[in-house]
C-alpha cells in the first residue's frame, strides 16, 4: 500500500519514540489505525521471543512484573534477544507504510518522520501505576530500574543513551501537561503538515 501525499505517493515511515510510561504505544497504534499503516512493535516482537525461551507474557504491565524484569536482566545478559527484534524491524521497515514502536529505530533507521515523547520521572511513575494498578511506590522503584538497566542494554549494544540522546528525532514533544489524545492530536497535525502536505 502506498499513502497518496499531494500528486506524488511515498512510502511512509514513523517512529515513536520515549520512555516507559510516556504513551507511545498508545500513539503509534491510533497513528497506524489513522493513516492505515502497519503498527510494528518492538516489545510485542520481544514478547514473542520470551514465549520461546518459556515465559508467559500474557497480562498487560507483564514488563514490570518480576517474570518480565527476570527477561529484562537475561536481555542484559544475552543481547541475541534484541537483535533479533531489531533485525526484524529493520527488515519490515524497507517496505515502508509503518508506523515503528520502538526504542532502537530511530537510531537505527536512516529514514523515517521520528517522534520522541518527553514526560518526567513522575508523570511516568503515576502513568504506570494506574495502568498496572500497582502503588505510585512500587511503579517508581520498576521504572528506575527499568530504565537504567534499559538504557545498559542499548548503551552497550549501540552505544546511544536512550532518554538522553535526542539528536535522531524530528519532533519532540512533552506530554507532561497533556491527556492522550492532546498528545495525538499535536502529533498528527505535525505529521498531516510535514508528510502528508497538509495546512
Amino acid at each position: 500500500m502506498k499513502i497518496g501525499c499531494g500528486k506524488s505517493s511515498k512510502k511512509i515511515v514513523i517512529c515513536i519514540c520515549g520512555m516507559t510510561g510516556c504513551g507511545k504505544s498508545t500513539v503509534a497504534k491510533r497513528l497506524a489505525e489513522k493513516y492505515g499503516l502497519r503498527y510494528l512493535s518492538g516489545g510485542n516482537t520481544l514478547k514473542v521471543l520470551a514465549i520461546e525461551a518459556g515465559y508467559k507474557p500474557a497480562e498487560i504491565g507483564w514488563w514490570e512484573t518480576d517474570e518480565g524484569i527476570r527477561f529484562l536482566q537475561r536481555r542484559m545478559e544475552d543481547s541475541e534477544f534484541d537483535k533479533k527484534v531489531d533485525g526484524k524491524l529493520l527488515e519490515l521497515a524497507k517496505w515502508g507504510n509503518v508506523v515503528l514502536d520502538s526504542w532502537t529505530m530511530p537510531w537505527l533507521l536512516k529514514e523515517g518522520f521520528k517522534v520522541w515523547l518527553e514526560a518526567s520521572s513522575g508523570v511516568r511513575t503515576k502513568r504506570l501505576a494506574v495502568r498496572d494498578g500497582i502503588s505510585v511506590e512500587m511503579a517508581s522503584e520498576v521504572l528506575g530500574m527499568k530504565d537504567e538497566s534499559t538504557r545498559a542494554i542499548y548503551k552497550s549494544l549501540y552505544g546511544f543513551d536512550l532518554g538522553n540522546d535526542f539528536s535522531p528525532f524530528d519532533l519532540i514533544l512533552d506530554t507532561n501537561e497533556l491527556n492522550a489524545d492532546e498528545v495525538f492530536n499535536a502529533v498528527c497535525l505535525v505529521v498531516d503538515r510535514l508528510i502528508f502536505g497538509k495546512f
